[in-house]
C-alpha cells in the first residue's frame, strides 16, 4: 500500500517542474498544460461516487488493481502524442487515482482497524514523499531523456507497485465491502444513507477547507514569496519543497502523538493552529516564510491524517467507510480544483496577496470548526 501511495501524486506533480518544456513539445501554451495538472483533481471530485460503486461491486483487491493498471495506461497515453491525447490520458489517470483514494480508507478499516491512525499517517507521509521525489527528479530526468520519457518513467514504479500488490493479495477471497462486518443480512440500507450523518458533513467540510488550502498554497506560494520577498524562481520554489517535506513530519507525527495519549480532537486543534499561521504570518511577517511554510507543511500532513482516521474510526462498517470516504472526497476535491483558480483570479482582480490570503484563512477556519466538531463525536459501535 505504501508503494502505491508513493505513486499517487507523481502523475500530475511531475508536470509542474517541466511545464514550459511540455508546452513547447505539444505546441500549446503553459496555461493549457496547466489543465493537465488541474484535471486529475477535478476527476477526484467527479469520479469519487462511481469509485465507491465500483469498490462495492468488485472489492478492494480488484479495485486497487484496476487503479494501478489505469494509472499506467493513462500515463502512457498522455506521453504518446498530441495535446488531445494528453488530455485523454490525464482523465484516465484522474479516474484511476480516484479509485485508490476511495479504496485506501476502506482497506485500512478492514485490515488495520486497531492501528488506523498509524497506517493513515504512513500513507500520508508516503504521499508527500512521493511528491518531493517527483518534484526533484523530473526536471533532470527530462533534460537527460526528454520530457515524454521522463513522464512515462514514473509508470515503472506503478508496475512495481502492481507486482507487490499482486503478491500480497494472491490467494485472498474476494469479498465486496457490503458483505463484511455484519452486513450480510442488512446491507448498506441497514445503516441508512451516509449523508444523513452529521459527522459525514463535518468531515466533508473539514476536508474541503484542507484541500482548497493545500492546492492553493502548493500552486501560489512560490509566486507569493517572489512578490513579497523578491525571491528568485528557484528560491521561491524551495518554499514549496519545505511545505511538502514537512508534510511527512505531520503524517508520521500524528500517530505518535495519539499513541502517547493525545486525543484526535487535541491533535487536530494543534495542527489547525499551525495551518493558520501561514496566511496570517505571510500577511504580518513574510520575512519569516520558512517558519510559516514548515508549520503549514506539518499541519497539512497531520490534518489529512486526522480527517481520514476519523473517516475510518467513525464508520460503523466497511460499507459505510467506503461511502463516507467517497462523500468526503467528492466535495473536498471539488474545492481543491477551485482553489488555485480562485486564488489566482482574486490576485489578478486585487493586484495583491492580502485578499487571496484572507480567503485561504477563511477556508482554514471552516476546516478548523468542522474538524473539531467531527473529532468531538464518539466512536460508534460496529454493526
Amino acid at each position: 500500500m505504501l508503494m502505491y501511495a508513493l505513486n499517487l501524486r507523481a502523475p500530475f506533480v511531475s508536470l509542474a517542474p517541466i511545464v514550459n518544456t511540455v508546452a513547447d513539445g505539444l505546441g500549446v501554451s503553459p496555461a493549457s498544460v496547466g489543465l493537465l495538472t488541474g484535471i486529475p483533481v477535478l476527476c477526484f471530485a467527479i469520479f469519487a461516487p462511481f469509485a465507491s460503486i465500483l469498490l462495492a461491486k468488485v472489492g478492494i483487491e480488484r479495485a486497487i488493481s484496476f487503479s494501478l493498471l489505469g494509472v499506467f495506461i493513462g500515463t502512457c497515453i498522455r506521453s504518446a502524442g498530441s495535446f488531445e491525447l494528453a488530455l485523454v490520458g490525464t482523465v484516465v489517470i484522474g479516474a484511476a487515482i480516484t479509485i485508490g483514494n476511495v479504496a485506501v480508507p476502506v482497506l485500512i478499516s478492514r485490515d488495520f482497524a486497531q492501528s488506523a491512525g498509524a497506517v493513515t499517517g504512513m500513507y500520508t507521509a508516503a504521499l508527500n514523499l512521493g511528491s518531493v521525489i517527483t518534484t526533484l527528479i523530473t526536471a533532470p530526468l527530462a533534460a537527460a531523456v526528454g520530457w515524454r520519457w521522463a513522464l512515462v518513467a514514473w509508470s515503472v514504479f506503478m508496475l512495481a507497485a502492481g507486482v507487490l500488490w499482486r503478491r500480497a493479495t494472491t490467494g485472498r477471497v474476494h469479498t465486496p465491502p457490503a458483505l463484511v462486518r455484519g452486513h450480510a443480512a442488512g446491507g448498506a440500507d441497514a445503516l441508512g444513507p451516509v449523508w444523513r450523518r452529521g459527522i459525514a458533513w463535518c468531515l466533508m467540510l473539514a476536508f474541503a477547507g484542507q484541500a482548497f488550502s493545500y492546492y492553493a498554497v502548493t500552486t501560489w506560494l512560490p509566486e507569493i514569496l517572489g512578490d513579497l520577498q523578491g525571491m528568485s524562481d528557484s528560491g521561491a520554489g524551495g518554499a514549496a519543497s519545505i511545505f511538502q517535506l514537512c508534510g511527512i513530519v505531520g503524517g508520521v507525527g500524528v500517530p505518535l502523538l495519539v499513541a502517547r495519549g493525545a486525543s484526535l480532537r487535541a491533535v487536530f486543534a494543534g495542527m489547525s493552529v499551525l495551518w493558520l499561521t501561514l496566511p496570517v504570518g505571510l500577511l504580518v511577517a513574510p520575512q519569516l516564510w520558512p517558519v510559516w511554510a514548515a508549520f503549514a507543511g506539518i499541519s497539512q500532513g497531520g490534518n489529512f491524517t486526522v480527517i481520514f482516521t476519523l473517516v475510518v474510526q467513525r464508520s460503523r462498517a466497511q460499507s459505510e467507510a467506503r461511502r463516507m470516504s467517497a462523500m468526503v472526497q467528492s466535495l473536498g476535491y471539488a474545492a481543491a480544483a477551485v482553489g488555485p483558480f480562485a486564488i489566482g483570479a482574486i490576485h489578478t482582480r486585487t493586484a495583491g496577496w492580502t485578499a487571496p490570503l484572507l480567503v485561504v484563512l477563511g477556508a482554514l477556519a471552516v476546516m478548523t470548526v468542522s474538524g473539531l466538531i467531527a473529532a468531538s463525536t464518539r466512536r460508534p459501535e460496529a454493526v
